[in-house]
């Protein structure tokens, strides 16, 4: 029994965890909810704590270029003090809360290449273990939906979706890393940039939208981001004319961005920044652009078409299930420096 108990302690013949999640995606502010499966291994176990973690690949860049790794950005313990007969099996059911900042991994049903996952991790006899990283697809808030068609209805199509290590100065981001999804720009608008940045930071009450110019250069310009804020409440999202008022949004961006690039050329009252995300945003400008005649196609037909190109399966040559793998390879890799 000594023995058993020894190889138990060093992860031998000790008990095993599975976490099923229930079926369908998850939105932001909502709840996760599953079942953890135990069971016992090869002697008694006194399991210290049960905890479910979310975890993200996040891109962070540094002097020597850009990195990959894995973020928990959201913790819960689901159980303790619990005691797991020698070949018991056992099932937890838990319920937790997504945070409102949990970034969004599929469009219309189409994945745009973000990767979360949940894993449950095990704690007996002062050893932890790690389960299996399973996927988390996440669906967008109403008022984020209605933003992205919005977008697609007035031309502009997906191009990537990555999660930035880093904080949004100015903004009530609470963690460590944001989304930006990545736009071609409208015909429209192509004069002016050649990509839209859109960052969604929610919180029960409202969601702030962060959009940002590309670098684009011209004959007058070096090439300024240009960024803007705006605020949304969840309640009234189908009493809007979407397509106008994130028309207004850009077009202000362009101006503004257009007024970065003259020489000289400032911002009245600090309404953006040309630093981009490294900047100061100040608070969101809600003024009106005069402007005739429709925005495109309706809310149906763009949502049938995938928002005019806003959702794509694969991003960059990564389907979703093979990066998880990845992350999935850089858990173990950190579990084995840690052992």
């Amino acid at each position: 029994m000594v023995y058993k108990r020894l190889l138990g302690a060093l992860g031998v013949g000790g008990p095993k965890v599975d976490t099923v999640l229930d079926g369908g995606p998850v939105v932001p502010g909502g709840a996760l909810t599953g079942q953890v499966h135990l069971e016992g291994g090869s002697a008694d176990a006194a399991i210290e704590h049960i905890s479910v973690e979310f975890v993200a690949r996040v891109e962070a860049e540094s002097d020597d270029g850009e990195h990959e790794g894995a973020v928990v950005f959201h913790r819960a313990v689901v159980g303790h003090g619990l005691r797991l007969a020698e070949g018991e099996y056992a099932a937890l059911p838990f319920s937790l809360p997504v945070p409102w900042e949990t970034p969004i991994t599929e469009l219309y049903g189409q994945e745009l290449g973000v990767v979360l996952g949940v894993r449950t991790e095990l704690a007996v006899a002062g050893a932890r273990d790690a389960g299996d990283l399973d996927p988390l697809t996440v669906r967008p808030l109403p008022a984020q939906e209605a933003v992205l068609e919005a977008l697609g209805q007035l031309g502009f199509a997906f191009k990537s979706a990555d999660l930035e290590f880093g904080h949004i100065p100015g903004t009530g981001q609470t963690l460590p890393f944001y989304q930006e999804i990545e736009l071609y720009a409208a015909p429209q608008y192509s004069h002016a940039l050649a990509e839209l940045e859109v960052s969604f930071l929610a919180d029960p009450a409202r969601m702030e939208v962060v959009l940002e110019a590309d670098k684009r250069g011209g004959l007058f310009a070096a090439g300024h981001d240009a960024l803007a804020r705006h605020a949304v409440r969840h309640d009234g999202v189908v009493d809007r004319d979407w397509s106008t008022e994130v028309d207004d949004w850009v077009r202000q961006l362009v101006d503004h961005r257009s007024a970065l690039a003259q020489p000289g050329g400032g911002l009245p009252g600090g309404a953006l920044s040309g630093a981009g995300h490294g900047g100061h945003p100040s608070p969101y400008g809600q003024g009106k652009h005069p402007h005739e005649g429709g925005h495109g196609p309706g809310a149906g037909a763009v949502v049938a078409a995938g928002a005019a190109g806003l959702a794509v399966g694969a991003v960059g040559g990564w389907a979703a299930a093979e990066v998880i793998d990845e992350v999935g390879d850089f858990f173990e890799g950190e579990e084995d420096e840690e052992g």
